[in-house]
């Protein structure tokens, strides 16, 4: 299956809070968009890996994503080494995508920034005719991404650019809220988390109601770049 954006994240729900909207989107827009999970997220406060797997599968659902993998690193303590950059050029070259979106360049959980650069590091290597992979029995020709471009999560990185995702965001609160075990619930007698939070809650409305604010629409996500972004004419601009 070839890929438009293959969309990837350190643990379950990081792509659904940093582009769930512009995913979306994609997707009405006939778009084929797959989910690549590093972790099961298992060192998670809350709930357990088998919950976030159960959780996982529904967010994809919702935002119709054409397939989710996950390669099962160890949450909190993968590093960015061959082994770990060859599972992922794997998938890469496996779904052959144009764009990949990523982890944030820089975030407060350290898996995020670690993501961010193994799955950039794994972007280049996958385009090396000389790195060769097998996967199911055959040898993989290789491939590189058109672009990489960063998600911004926690942080409130500067963006690049943005995209119009209005008319988008309530699907993404849909398919972020799909983790049921990692929000607030009235009641809940696990422990409070940094995201747990009535204001992270509502945060993940504001923070893409004032990005659209500023380029003058309903709602928007931000994303960074590795290149200069290049348009054929000033026009392209909005």
């Amino acid at each position: 299956m070839k890929l438009d954006i293959l969309a990837i994240g350190a643990h379950p729900d990081d792509v659904e809070l940093g582009c769930g909207a512009t995913i979306a989107k994609e997707i009405s827009k006939g778009k084929r968009v797959g989910i690549l999970d590093l972790t099961r997220g298992e060192l998670g406060t809350r709930g357990t890996a088998q919950i976030r797997d159960v959780e996982a599968a529904n967010a994809a659902k919702i935002l119709g994503a054409s397939f989710r993998e996950n390669l099962e690193f160890a949450d909190g303590f993968f590093v960015n080494n061959a082994s770990s950059q060859l599972e992922i050029i794997k998938i890469i070259r496996k779904y052959e995508p144009d764009i990949v979106l990523c982890n944030a360049v820089d975030d407060r959980h350290i898996d995020h920034g670690k993501g961010s650069k193994l799955a950039s590091d794994a972007c280049f290597l996958s385009g090396l005719k000389k790195i060769e992979t097998i996967h199911e029995g055959n040898h993989q020709k290789a491939w590189r991404p058109k672009h990489v471009y960063h998600y911004i999560q926690w942080k409130n990185i500067t963006p690049d650019f943005v995209v119009d995702v209005s008319g988008f965001i309530d699907k993404k609160k849909q398919a972020v809220f799909a983790y049921e075990s990692q929000f607030h619930k009235e009641g809940a007698k696990e422990p409070e988390t940094p995201i747990t939070s009535t204001n992270f809650r509502d945060s993940i409305e504001y923070r893409a109601r004032d990005l659209g604010r500023l380029i003058g629409v309903e709602h928007a996500e931000g994303f960074t770049t590795e290149r200069y972004v290049a348009v054929s004419s000033l026009f392209d601009l909005k």
